[in-house]
């Protein structure tokens, strides 16, 4: 159990958290979601002890073991199979203690090792970090290729993958869907889902969280409130609460406006005086209740594209290949007006290729690829940011596809971006990725493309600026093709989907949850030689060790699941409770024994709940010294 109390935080002079208390309970899921430098990664900081608070207190049991994805781009000699097994930092540990133990001839050593190593399922490691690189998208030969060999994007799967190889209490998870494509976010999710600890995610990616989480962690206004549920339930539970304060503050808005009224007819007449000072003093008396603010701060648009030929591009008999291997055969393709297709395909199956070749940034190695008169393509590459000049602004990008428009023609585009103020003439070096994203798509809107090609358009996006990317390419009026791992993006934009898979390009008869069982069974019949089985011996040892273990372990777990249970019974309780205490008419004088009432049953539901926590944290305790 790990608690803030009071936790205040800051960046610069920038407040991002303010008078925080928070509990996260042992094998909670939690999302936690907020708009870029809400301060989301700042709090995982925390939690590692990067940060320190600037007010309040962290409390986090020593014995925890806490593990987080690296983000140093690791460019080593080893394979990229031994950098994964690093992760497992006891294993590394007692590889060594047992080749100096041999050295020494140490038999008793030697043997107490190798029931430790049998003990922590040694023998296995091998396979699960080759299942880790499976999912997440390595072939057996990319497995055993230096670390140096991949780009940027592979390495940081390299480290989300030594990162799930370390055994831990806690799993804190920031943005882990970046870079990946679909097939490895479905490994992914289902790979999280066994997870046996407490799990943390930052994530903008909605389907994902409804996927895993349990709770909602809420970053909005300085301010950290937890929901039940997975994101699908906090947005129904947010929607109640924002329409339950807003009729709050237009209720108070009129009581104010009363009292203002009485106070402005009489202030200046002696017998109203002391009546009118009585008001205003009740005016500043009053618990201010502030508007609900729903209002995104994205609103852009695709405008109609001037012209429009048919088909946009036509693929006669293309084959793509690098050297000698060929990724695409004999491709019969065109895009027509109108059209709106999403790319599925396993990993490496060729999708970025084809959106590159259509884009023209690659030729066919074979066949004809035509582009009809008066295509303006809209293409955003999965590194489109590398291609920014980091030197200019935000304004200065523009200008260079606008060098006669006003300038403050330009500053109003940009607003619907999020870029204001004096935040379009700064440079962009040192914008944040979803900074440079947002106006890399900027750039694409401006030009009133007729076709779009969008290769994971979403990295890097916050959930609002993705719910306006949404909407405007629900309104755009060209054709698109798109790659992404974000599935709401592709359910709301796009009506059809096409297969890219063992070197063809076919029409997928189903929906997303069609491929994501297509998938499986693709992925059992391409694998099911990629990964080295333990022996049996091997096996049925370490059955029964995990079956005397599990006998032992049993009964507190069995307590453990029950506390848990009724704590979350009584979470959900104070939520409702909260939720009544904030209609603002319950504090009206003729509601005074109502709110009593509510108040002594948050009292006593507060007391049930820190109970069971004290009888949770014993048993836990226990549990933790068996293992």
């Amino acid at each position: 159990m790990i608690t803030l109390r009071n936790i205040t935080l800051r960046r610069g002079s920038n407040v991002l958290l303010q008078d925080v208390n928070w509990t996260i309970y042992y094998k909670q899921r939690i999302g936690i979601i907020g708009s870029n430098g809400a301060g989301k990664t700042s709090l995982f900081a925390l939690l590692q002890h990067e940060l320190q608070a600037d007010m309040g207190d962290l409390d986090m049991p020593k014995q925890l073991k806490l593990v987080c994805v690296a983000q140093e781009m690791p460019a080593y000699h080893q394979s990229a199979l031994d950098f994964v097994l690093d992760g497992d930092l006891e294993l590394r540990t007692l590889e060594k203690e047992l080749t100096e133990a041999e050295i020494k001839n140490n038999g008793e050593q030697i043997a107490i090792i190798h029931a430790r190593l049998g003990e922590i399922d040694a023998y296995t490691a091998n396979s699960r970090a080759a299942q880790l690189l499976n999912g997440l998208g390595f072939n057996r030969e990319e497995q055993l290729q230096p670390v140096s060999d991949f780009s940027g994007g592979w390495r940081v799967r390299l480290n989300l993958a030594k990162a799930l190889m370390c055994w831990s209490d806690i799993l804190l998870l920031d943005e882990p869907t970046n870079h990946l494509d679909l097939d490895a976010v479905l490994w992914l999710e289902n790979w999280l889902k066994r997870y046996p600890g407490t799990l943390l995610i930052i994530s903008h990616d909605r389907d994902f969280l409804d996927a895993i989480v349990d709770h909602i962690a809420h970053i909005y206004h300085q301010a950290l409130k937890m929901y039940a549920g997975n994101y699908s339930s906090f947005e129904s539970q947010r929607a109640e609460q924002l329409l339950v304060q807003q009729a709050a503050y237009e209720k108070q808005q009129k009581h104010i406006a009363h009292l203002q009224k009485f106070i402005d007819r009489f202030r200046a007449k002696a017998t109203k005086a002391r009546q009118a000072q009585s008001r205003m003093k009740a005016i500043e008396r009053l618990d201010i209740i502030s508007a609900v603010q729903t209002e995104s701060p994205f609103h852009f648009s695709f405008k109609e594209p001037k012209k429009c030929p048919n088909p946009l591009i036509h693929l006669d008999d293309v084959t793509i290949a690098y050297g000698e291997k060929i990724v695409l055969r004999d491709l019969k393709f065109q895009i027509a007006p109108k059209d709106r297709i999403a790319l599925l395909g396993p990993n490496g199956a060729g999708k970025s290729s084809l959106i590159k070749l259509l884009a023209g940034a690659i030729q066919p190695t074979s066949g004809v690829r035509t582009a009809g008169d008066g295509l303006k393509l809209g293409y955003f590459a999965q590194h489109q940011v590398d291609h920014l000049d980091l030197s200019a602004s935000s304004i200065d990008h523009l200008k260079k596809y606008a060098p006669h428009v006003r300038e403050q023609e330009l500053r109003t585009f940009l607003g619907g971006f999020n870029f204001v103020g004096n935040r379009v003439y700064e440079s962009i070096k040192n914008f944040s990725g979803g900074e440079k994203s947002r106006l890399a798509l900027a750039l694409i809107v401006w030009q009133q493309p007729n076709l779009l090609l969008l290769d994971e358009p979403t990295n890097h996006l916050d959930l609002e600026m993705r719910e306006a990317l949404s909407l405007a390419l629900q309104e755009y009026d060209g054709a698109m093709i798109l790659v992404s791992h974000d599935r709401f993006l592709v359910r709301s934009t796009v009506d059809q989907l096409m297969l890219v898979a063992e070197n063809q390009l076919t029409e997928f008869d189903g929906d997303l949850n069609d491929y994501e069982q297509w998938l499986i069974n693709f992925r059992r019949e391409e694998n099911k030689n990629n990964v080295i089985e333990p022996s049996a011996d091997s096996r049925k040892s370490q059955r029964q060790q995990d079956a005397t273990q599990r006998e032992k372990r049993r009964p507190l777990v069995l307590k453990i699941k029950k506390y848990e249970t009724q704590m979350d019974q009584l979470q959900k309780k104070l939520a409702q409770i909260e939720l009544i205490l904030s209609d603002a008419s319950l504090y009206e004088e003729q509601n005074k024994k109502l709110l009593q009432q509510h108040i002594a049953h948050q009292t006593e539901v507060t007391k049930q709940l820190k109970m069971i926590e004290v009888e949770w944290l014993k048993a836990s305790e226990k549990l933790e010294a068996l293992f």
